[in-house]
């Protein structure tokens, strides 16, 4: 296979687990251990990393079977061959052609006296002149200044490498995955959505991510947010607890509401943790949930940390933030522990930047008219709120 033509299989194999996982660069590289841009040459062949591990780390995060896996394996082989140099030949010339032999010295024709014994070559004046070094000792100077030169460089080459500071190892990647849903509606249907400009009819709720991101909306007054949490193979990852980190604040934004309904309700309040935006340090406080759907309603405890999960024992995390005073954007931490390891990982939203949310109290709230097609307020429809 052409060098290139091995490369490009190469890449064409990342870019498909890249496009199946469906998450950006940064957040699929953040997995990974490995720069958003790395990842981006990768996909591209631009660069072909030098072991297969971390490639192997992709197709188990993407999905991808033992076959698959093989087959990646296989084309990171043959792409690596065509990246490597080729080793040098030797010049032409540098030995003496096989077979061949010497040729012998040339003989004295028969008859002729051999001639005088060359006479000793003369020793330079200036090895005869008192005080001067003869030319042997010169040239065993020479060697000793090469040497001591060679050794002064190798010092300081291996001094420099103690002193200076040395990179740090890549931390291996947490034992644990997860995704997020960010844009959940209430009970499945009530939401409200700021927008700068009067947008199109409300989607369903299933499209909600792709129609607020086409106009550019940001949640008002509250960000419903549902992380699924599961190792990433049988021994257990401990969750320790949740935490949430607000990254920016600004006055809410002074755009007009939209409800997504015409207000509902339902018979089932899932356990949660409720966050309040508005203080100076947010805690995720975990809430009980409660069924009402038979005869006899019951409790649905909350989350209680720690909590163990494993790849065939997930769990979900539903988080409800409010706000009513800032433009918020900030994101959720959840430290873990398994097998003698700790750490923390952070989760934004499906492309991994920080949730936002802003308040909505005092702006114009709009819901839509199913009949007469078209956005109304408050008060034209008889909702208020």
């Amino acid at each position: 296979m052409p060098k290139d033509a091995a490369v490009e299989e190469f890449a064409r194999l990342v870019r498909a687990l890249k496009a199946r996982d469906g998450r950006s660069y940064e957040a699929l590289g953040r997995r990974l251990s490995v720069s958003a841009s790395t990842l981006h040459r990768y996909c591209s062949g631009a660069t072909v990393p030098e072991e297969f591990g971390v490639l192997d780390r992709l197709a188990l995060l993407c999905g991808a079977d033992e076959e698959e896996r093989r087959a990646l394996e296989a084309a990171w082989t043959r792409a690596s061959a065509a990246r490597r140099p080729p080793a040098p030949s030797p010049a032409p010339g540098s030995e003496p052609a096989p077979g061949t032999e010497p040729e012998p010295a040339a003989r004295p024709a028969p008859g002729l006296k051999p001639g005088p014994a060359p006479e000793h070559e003369l020793e330079p004046v200036h090895a005869r002149v008192p005080g001067l070094p003869s030319e042997r000792r010169r040239r065993r100077w020479g060697w000793a200044g090469l040497v001591g030169g060679a050794l002064a460089v190798v010092a300081a080459v291996t001094l420099g490498a103690v002193l200076l500071p040395r990179e740090a190892p890549a931390p291996a990647p947490a034992p644990l995955t997860w995704t997020v849903s960010s844009h959940l509606w209430s009970y499945g249907c009530g939401h409200t959505y700021l927008v700068e400009r009067t947008p199109p009819p409300p989607p369903e709720a299933a499209d909600a991510r792709s129609w607020a991101a086409a106009q550019g909306a940001v949640h008002g007054g509250e960000t419903l947010v549902r992380v699924s949490v599961q190792g990433k193979g049988a021994a257990a990852v401990v969750l320790q607890a949740l935490h949430v980190r607000v990254v920016g604040r600004e006055a809410p934004l002074p755009w007009a509401g939209y409800r997504m309904d015409d207000g509902c309700g339902g018979a089932v309040t899932p356990r949660r943790f409720e966050v309040d935006l508005d203080r100076p340090r947010p805690v995720a406080r975990a809430l009980d949930g409660y069924d009402a759907s038979g005869q006899e309603g019951r409790t649905l405890p909350a989350v209680s940390f720690p909590y163990a999960v494993t790849a065939a024992d997930p769990e979900e995390l539903l988080v409800s933030a409010r706000t009513a005073g800032c433009d918020c954007r900030w994101y959720l931490e959840l430290e873990w522990s398994a097998e003698g390891r700790r750490g923390t990982v952070r989760i934004g939203d499906e492309d991994g930047a920080p949730f936002r949310t802003s308040g909505a109290k005092g702006r114009p709230l709009y819901g839509y008219d199913s009949v007469g097609r078209a956005w109304i307020t408050g008060e034209e429809s008889g909702q208020h709120g």
